[in-house]
């Protein structure tokens, strides 16, 4: 069917990983007849996780589009991912769509990634509401979980939909308490029955909690709530969605995707009171808004990338115009125009093709090799570069390599290709360690590249920790001699230096000569400093480069005949090797400035942490109520695993922002175990 933009929902569905988002998204899709048959997550067939990854892994490592066709409205789903690695993800999805669905699991309670989620949510200011999944486990506890939504995130929280127990305390059915009509599922479909006689005093009391909501929507509302008058089904309607748009009221409802339960009542409560995209919020291009409008001149944002082995998908969405096959657009990026493939409805990794994309949808673009996630598409007759996406800097960095020698360049295009996936991580080649490096959110989000490469691009790797790009200086002045003399037949090969070595004020080599009366030919004095700079890229005591260093060429002598540039190249390297052991090299460390944010609770044993990891703490500020934000400069060395732990010491709660800002001596420690590292792969080699 086609849909104009009053008639779309965008949703995402967010929350904790294993708590049901996937699941939600499947039971939405077989109730409303968009799959035959319910796909379930350990079983490996559900429409969302159809990637081998998650299949194998049995979770969402990437987003998923999943059009829901209800009572005349097409609801885009976009079922995120819920472990941390892959909150890039999540980025993307928030970005284009117009509210969430915060799924919780009834048994597990509150936890770390809805509040994550509701903190997101928060910053965006999107409407959202609650899905309380697998209501009807045993030990749920619904009513316990509601109590710690509403402690946490305040009286905006309004259960909408409740679970009804029988007498063996199982949920069989659930209660609209807007409606009061309760419904059980029979043949997966949901069916009326009569509200339990033992639920009317639960049900009043809460819908006197909404109500009081809903009068603080309007001085109307207001008025007719304290004279004691009924709102009116409409009233009500209209009270509900104006409190979703404006973040006084937060649904929570409750269900099960295994059975449907509740499943159609969330499906009600998206088409009733979320906004439509003509709704929701502008987009941003700079400081200028770009509302959603049927009327305004085409531009499309380019919000995800898709490769498999049939193509490149990429996944637009329509913020203004209507996106037709064939139509010529501006890439705002290039600067070239596009000439628009063909245009695809996707469902999971089922595509149908589709003549345009109104204002407000969702789709997808096909086999566009220039279009990269962040681009925006326009009319030429108004080009505007939408706001790009905002992703997390990657914080967990390892070296990668791969098993067999001679691949790299094949570990490289696999790494460019996957990229254009996941814009979430970064690789580079490190010139000064000589390895390739890879950063993402943590150890899975890495693993999961790793088996991406094996399976997209046929090459295996292996993770290693990054060497540290550690320095070498010198901290007293010595002057030494080189002297390079050979004779083989024919012209020999004579060069004889004395150079002086003293620390520096540059990081740079500073090359000075004071040669009096002639003793080495100012031709050859390039040569030495050649020498010299060659030199300084291994350092005498772990092989890092030397910094801050000053040298001048003093004294020596040189042959009429045998005298050369490489001669004298040579005899500066060889005073270089002799000279700077007896100059009492020391080892530097780079030290990073860390900002680590985190709940007031756990100050204590991140400071704790910090100070194992030869940290210094600069202080504290407080960073919202209950958080705290920890500055300490630390060791670049000590921080490969810090992502992982940090996770580990806050629950997943904290964040940090880490960057270089010096080198300095390294402890007598560290320099110790560096040395006999490099001694020891010395010996390997």
């Amino acid at each position: 069917m086609s849909y104009f933009a009053q008639n779309i929902r965008n949703i995402c569905l967010v929350g904790h990983g294993g708590n049901g988002k996937t699941s939600l998204a499947e039971s939405m899709l077989f109730l409303t007849g968009g799959t035959d048959r319910l796909g379930k997550v350990p079983d490996g067939n559900t429409v969302c996780d159809y990637d081998p990854e998650e299949i194998k892994r049995k979770i969402s490592v990437s987003l998923t589009l999943a059009p829901v066709e209800y009572k005349n409205c097409k609801i885009n789903v976009l079922d995120t991912p819920g472990y941390f690695d892959f909150a890039g993800e999540v980025v993307e999805a928030l970005r284009v769509t117009d509210a969430a669905v915060i799924v919780i699991a009834a048994k597990g309670g509150l936890n770390v990634g809805a509040e994550r989620a509701w903190k997101q949510l928060a910053e965006q200011k999107k409407p959202r509401m609650i899905y309380v999944s697998r209501a009807d486990e045993e030990n749920s506890d619904f009513y316990g979980l509601v109590e710690a939504l509403r402690e946490k995130f305040g009286p905006s929280v309004c259960p909408m939909v409740i679970p009804i127990l029988d007498e063996a305390k199982r949920v069989t059915a659930v209660l609209d308490i807007v409606s009061n009509k309760a419904f059980e599922i029979k043949g997966n479909k949901s069916t009326e029955i009569p509200v339990p006689a033992n639920m009317q005093a639960k049900a009043s009391e809460l819908r006197d909690k909404l109500f009081e909501n809903v009068a603080e929507t309007s001085e109307e509302f207001m008025e007719k709530y304290f004279s004691g008058e009924a709102f009116t089904g409409e009233e009500l309607a209209q009270g509900l969605r104006v409190g979703v748009k404006d973040l006084s009221i937060v649904p929570v409802i409750c269900g099960s995707a295994v059975t449907g339960l509740g499943t159609t009542l969330l499906l009600d409560a998206i088409v009733d009171l979320f906004p439509n995209p003509l709704e929701g919020a502008p987009e941003q291009a700079g400081e200028n808004k770009v509302p959603v409008s049927p009327d305004d001149p085409l531009c499309a944002f380019v919000f995800k990338t898709v490769s498999d082995q049939y193509g490149k998908f990429s996944f637009v969405k329509v913020i203004s115009g209507t996106l037709s096959a064939e139509t010529a657009a501006v890439n705002v990026r290039t600067g070239s125009a596009e000439k628009i493939g063909r245009l695809y409805s996707m469902k999971g990794k089922k595509s149908e093709e589709v003549k345009n994309i109104v204002c407000g949808d969702i789709g997808a673009i096909a086999k566009m090799a220039e279009l990269k996630t962040g681009d925006t598409l326009c009319d030429p007759k108004r080009v505007l570069t939408l706001d790009p996406i905002s992703f997390a800097m990657p914080c967990y960095t390892m070296a990668i390599a791969p098993k067999t020698k001679g691949q790299e360049d094949k570990v490289a295009s696999g790494l460019a290709r996957l990229s254009e996936e996941d814009p979430s991580f970064t690789y580079a080649n490190n010139p000064e360690t000589r390895q390739m490096v890879i950063s993402g959110a943590g150890d899975i989000h890495l693993d999961v590249i790793c088996s991406k490469l094996k399976t997209k691009a046929g090459v295996e790797v292996d993770l290693f920790p990054a060497r540290v790009p550690y320095r070498e200086k010198i901290r007293k002045k010595v002057k030494v001699q080189g002297r390079h003399k050979k004779q083989s037949g024919g012209h020999g090969q004579f060069g004889d230096v004395w150079i002086e070595f003293e620390p520096g004020e540059e990081e740079d080599l500073v090359f000075e000569e004071k040669i009096f009366g002639g003793a080495v030919p100012k031709n050859f004095f390039p040569a030495v400093e050649k020498g010299l700079r060659e030199s300084i890229q291994r350092g005498v005591l772990a092989g890092y480069p030397i910094v801050n260093l000053k040298a001048t060429l003093v004294d020596g002598s040189y042959h009429p005949v045998d005298s050369s540039e490489m001669a004298f190249k040579t005899a500066a390297s060889l005073a270089y090797k002799a000279g700077l052991p007896q100059a009492s090299p020391v080892l530097l460390e780079p030290i990073g400035l860390l900002k680590v944010t985190v709940p007031e609770t756990n100050t204590g044993d991140i400071m704790g942490d910090l100070n194992k990891r030869g940290g210094r703490v600069l202080g504290m500020n407080p960073a919202e109520p209950g958080w705290q934000t920890i500055e300490a400069e630390i060791p670049m060395g000590s921080m490969t695993s810090y992502a992982i732990d940090l996770r580990s010491m806050s629950q997943g709660r904290g964040s940090f922002e880490f960057e270089f800002v010096r080198y300095e001596e390294a402890s007598p420690m560290t320099q110790q175990k560096v040395i006999e590292e490099y001694k020891a792969s010395q010996t390997e080699d």
